[in-house]
């Protein structure tokens, strides 16, 4: 079922760019502004998903290193590591129609009929991880949450996956408080 799931899971990020929610954690004893080089892991370079997609990822996740001043190194500060995985879920909508009174002496009268819809999606995670290369410890992970739309564009996917893991970084580095 894994094997199903992940090449589907890249299209959680195609999913329209409102419903990307972002979230960070940290080691606050890292020194973020030392860190200026990095490299990806192999995991990262051989994520199990669809090599279009691996690729688009893997460029935005270049992208958005390069703007925050990191350069690719083969000797690298940070090792940088990616992530998915997805839920299947559903949800349940209740429409009621009809009916119509109240109540008298005790009984209810009119009638009414309720609806359920059910809804199934698949929720996923893209894990981003920066590994600080000499302690081999993670010092930074930004999560972004979203569904998929199975009908985007190979245009619009890359536009979405570009926006997520921009989202993705908006949380680095960390507000150390």
């Amino acid at each position: 079922m894994k094997k199903l799931i992940l090449p589907i899971l890249i299209l959680i990020l195609a999913s329209a760019c409102a419903t990307i929610k972002v979230s960070s954690d940290f080691d606050k004893a890292a020194s973020f502004s030392g860190y200026k080089t990095y490299a990806f892991t192999p995991e990262a370079l051989n994520l199990n998903i669809e090599e279009l997609n691996r690729k688009r990822i893997i460029t935005a996740t270049e992208n958005e290193l390069a703007l925050k001043g990191f350069t690719k190194s083969d000797n690298p500060d940070v090792l940088v590591d990616l992530k998915i995985t997805g839920e299947k879920k559903q949800t349940a909508t209740a429409t009621s129609t009809g009916g119509y009174g109240g109540y008298r002496w005790g009984g209810g009268y009119g009638g009414g009929t309720t609806y359920v819809n059910y809804d199934s999606y698949v929720e996923g995670t893209m894990f981003i991880e920066m590994i600080d290369a000499a302690k081999k410890e993670i010092v930074w992970q930004g999560r972004g949450v979203g569904t998929i739309d199975p009908n985007a564009s190979a245009k619009k996917r890359e536009e979405n996956i570009n926006y997520a893991v921009k989202q993705i970084f908006t949380q680095y580095p960390p507000k150390v408080k």
